[in-house]
């Protein structure tokens, strides 16, 4: 098994395109194809981890936040980032980071956070817009199905819970064969009419590839016409945030010590009580108080994330109950998605969970 095979598989539940834009995530050090000897999932690569991967012969380590964020000018050893970074080098351990992007998609760290609180009916809060791309092709009456049927294969046609939806319209073609072509139809050096069936299908902007692959090898045309057009809709599977409900209204003293025992934290700051139950919950991963406006708006009673300054938390305005459990806190799941990703593509591999715990927060 080579590196590649492990990191494309956290790619394809998590593709980069989606990570945000001051983000830094993918294969930060080694090589795709390297051999594998073994993967180390953590939430940070922090120099411990680095010798645990060491330890146990892994030489992939696969973590939350990217050690490298932003650039780096010097590779001195002076901090704890230098330090990983020398260290897995010298020692041929690549390290992969899956960030925001594991952050934006539908099932993943948010979903982690919501199933630990078992709330129902979820949502992504703020969805992201231009992810979307609309493809339309011209395909003669003959051939259009088989067509329709590669590009939902390839993953084209997906709206919400529904799939393999596209919209046809019949017209008709014209084109002129050139010289040293082979046409479908048609004789070279004369105008040809076809009748063509118009397909269009949308996809997410990480398919794009696999689609036009997939439209080049079902079309029957030497030249396949085609348009391929971002679209500004907002992608409800992919973006910040979670919103859904408790199964049953919650006291907000009780529910706020549930959270604490859910998330297993040494302290939930929270903003003033309002005396009200406690039933539509948004949430985020990590630093999240970019989203309360968000949360407010959607009704939600509470909204637990991590990180909040001082100021932030007046900003609740008695709308809402914000509850900041602790960065590390809100995305220590993390571990138990990657594991579940990679285990479910590779039933008979065994990834190890790093037995590090990296958050560099105590308390009293």
């Amino acid at each position: 098994m080579k590196i590649r095979d492990i990191t494309n598989a956290i790619a394809a539940f998590a593709p980069l395109q989606y990570q945000e834009s001051y983000d830094n995530a993918g294969l930060l050090f080694g090589q795709a194809d390297w051999e594998l000897t073994g993967v180390l999932l953590t939430l940070d690569a922090t120099e411990a981890v680095i010798d645990e991967a060491i330890e146990k012969k892994c030489n992939l380590v696969v973590a939350h936040h990217p050690i490298v964020f932003g650039g780096l000018k010097k590779i001195n050893g002076n901090n704890y980032v230098e330090r990983v970074v020398i260290k897995a080098i010298k020692n041929d351990i690549a390290i992969y980071a899956a960030h925001t992007n594991l952050d934006n998609v539908r099932s993943g760290v948010c979903d982690m956070m919501a199933r630990r609180l078992n709330l129902q009916q979820c949502s992504v809060l703020a969805p992201k817009r231009e992810l979307l791309r609309k493809l339309y092709t011209f395909v003669p009456h003959a051939e259009a199905e088989k067509v329709r049927s590669a590009l939902f294969a390839a993953g084209a046609g997906h709206i919400g819970a529904y799939n393999e939806c596209s919209y046809s319209v019949e017209g008709n073609g014209t084109f002129k064969a050139g010289e040293g072509t082979s046409p479908h139809v048609g004789v070279i050096g004369q105008r040809h009419m076809e009748p063509e069936t118009k397909v269009e299908v949308i996809f997410p902007v990480y398919l794009e590839h696999a689609v036009v692959k997939a439209l080049l090898g079902s079309h029957p045309y030497e030249e396949v016409a085609y348009d391929i057009v971002k679209l500004e809709n907002a992608y409800a599977q992919v973006g910040s945030g979670l919103i859904g409900e408790l199964d049953a209204p919650m006291e907000e003293a009780a529910f706020l010590q549930w959270v604490k025992q859910q998330f297993n934290t040494g302290c939930v700051r929270y903003t003033p009580l309002r005396g009200r139950p406690v039933k539509k919950v948004a949430l985020c991963g990590g630093a999240g108080s970019f989203l309360l406006k968000k949360a407010i708006a959607a009704g939600a009673d509470a909204y637990i994330s991590a990180d909040f300054k001082y100021h932030e938390f007046f900003d609740a305005e008695n709308q809402i109950v914000i509850a900041d459990v602790g960065h590390f806190e809100s995305e220590q799941f993390t571990v138990e998605l990657f594991y579940h990703i990679l285990t479910e593509k590779f039933p008979n591999f065994a990834p190890l969970k790093s037995t590090i715990r990296t958050n560099p927060v105590n308390y009293l």
